[in-house]
């Protein structure tokens, strides 16, 4: 078994679900699950609480989506061997623009959770997927999300600032992300044809590179 001990976030509002069809066998793997936002609480105050559950010394983090985010902060608080973002993004300045201007006008909360939650063609075509078992998953997920996260999330994204990117990081993105556009982003591994949910789609390609990550990381300590 791998001696680095990985801490994975999912994204946003899902759970382990989406990291299903990989496979990390030999690997000290820990999910962290979501916790409940305090009201008002920010992001950095909501990663350190988050934090609390990681009891070993320098792991490795990966973080999808807005867990990629999260783990950022957490990177902040405690000294980590690496982190891995999937889909996500470093600070933000690689999110898009647009997200400035719907934080700027508050069009976000005039929008019920009902609607965010929603599974339509919109959502298929934003997340990237296409076949039916992909949109089955995905139609869960956005089901199962809890919508004061939901809401409290969205308000951390559209409002998120850093800068500070750890040198030990590495960030796997997809050619399609319609939510992360790769456009914005300066990624380390491009998975072609990729969308946002390319845990799902792409898994074994995006397997294949975080073993390979983590058994190089065992040879330089």
């Amino acid at each position: 078994m791998s001696e680095a001990h990985i801490y994975i976030l999912s994204g946003l509002g899902v759970d382990r679900r989406v990291f299903n069809k990989m496979n990390f066998k030999g690997l000290n793997v820990t999910y962290l699950d979501w916790i409940a936002p305090l009201p008002t609480e920010s992001i950095s105050c909501y990663a350190l609480r988050l934090a609390a559950k990681i009891t070993t010394e320098r792991p490795i983090l990966i973080g999808l989506s807005f867990g990629g985010m999260i783990a950022m902060e957490i990177a902040k608080i405690i000294d980590i061997k690496q982190i891995i973002l999937l889909s996500s993004a470093k600070g933000n300045n690689e999110l898009p623009k647009l997200y400035k201007l719907i934080s700027m006008l508050n069009i976000h909360k005039f929008i019920p959770s009902s609607v965010l939650k929603s599974h339509h063609i919109l959502s298929y075509y934003f997340f990237g997927v296409n076949l039916k078992e992909h949109k089955m998953m995905l139609k869960q997920i956005l089901q199962d999300t809890d919508s004061k996260f939901l809401a409290w999330a969205i308000q951390q994204i559209l409002n998120w600032k850093n800068r500070t990117i750890p040198n030990n990081l590495i960030h796997i993105h997809g050619s399609r992300d319609r939510i992360i556009p790769i456009i914005n982003v300066a990624p380390t591994f491009i998975i072609q044809g990729a969308g946002h949910f390319m845990t799902v789609t792409h898994a074994k390609e995006i397997e294949t590179i975080i073993i390979r990550i983590i058994n190089e990381n065992q040879c330089h300590p």
